[in-house]
């Protein structure tokens, strides 16, 4: 299996979430991921995938329906109804035609049978990515918003309130991050990942720096949007 060097429109890895309570399977599914260059969660229960999916944003998930906790159906059904639009795979067990017509209405986008094909569910998880990001570019919109708070992705221009903010280029691109996954804690480690591109070896003083400098920009004077939630992270929230 040749690594096909997918990335998502910022150039960053794609992100997947491989569900599943048979270790052996998420391993073997999470291995050819990150092959492929992908970085791979996994998780084994119901609340663990919504865990994830809350910190982790993937852009794909691999799920189970048969879960310890409560079945794959129910965990979809929520993400739906919670505006997570990313596409789902169902890997399941169940293979009558009923099951994979309930797990499509469900609002699945693809269902795929065990014993399984490693080659084939990586073929389909690239194309259910690349399908989605087409639908994405389809409807380009450069500007962010959350609450009052704009981004122009394109001019590179913010505002809140309509009142210009000036920021410097790596403010702009931890705003936009921030902007991009807003409502989500996002850890120093997170941060520093995706803004400075750093492994998290105790260079988190940059990220409370320029969370600082952003804080005081974007904030000052006015009810604050940047929250700081103790021993997690970073939150991003709009005005009530």
């Amino acid at each position: 299996m040749e690594a096909q060097g997918l990335q998502r429109a910022d150039g960053s890895k794609i992100r997947a979430l491989v569900v599943d309570d048979e270790e052996s399977i998420t391993q073997l599914v999470a291995m050819a991921l990150r092959y492929e260059g992908w970085e791979v969660e996994t998780a084994a229960t119901g609340q663990e995938a919504l865990d994830a999916m809350r910190s982790f944003a993937p852009d794909v998930a691999v799920l189970d329906i048969m879960l310890p906790d409560f079945d794959g159906m129910q965990l979809l059904a929520r993400l739906r109804s919670a505006g997570q639009m990313f596409p789902v795979l169902f890997l399941t067990a169940l293979d009558s035609v009923e099951d994979r017509v309930n797990g499509l209405t469900a609002g699945g986008d693809d269902y795929v049978v065990k014993p399984f094909s490693l080659e084939e569910l990586i073929a389909r998880l690239r194309g259910l990515v690349r399908r989605s990001q087409l639908t994405l570019a389809q409807h380009p919109d450069p500007v962010l918003r959350v609450g009052d708070l704009t981004l122009n992705e394109d001019s590179y221009e913010v505002e809140r309130a309509g009142e210009p903010i000036t920021v410097t280029n790596t403010e702009f691109e931890l705003l936009r991050y921030l902007m991009r996954n807003p409502n989500r804690v996002l850890s120093k480690a997170q941060i520093l990942d995706r803004v400075w591109a750093y492994d998290f070896t105790g260079k988190s003083t940059v990220v409370e720096l320029y969370i600082s400098y952003l804080r005081k920009k974007i904030d000052a004077g006015r009810v604050p949007m940047l929250h700081t939630v103790r021993g997690a992270g970073y939150m991003l929230k709009p005005v009530a």
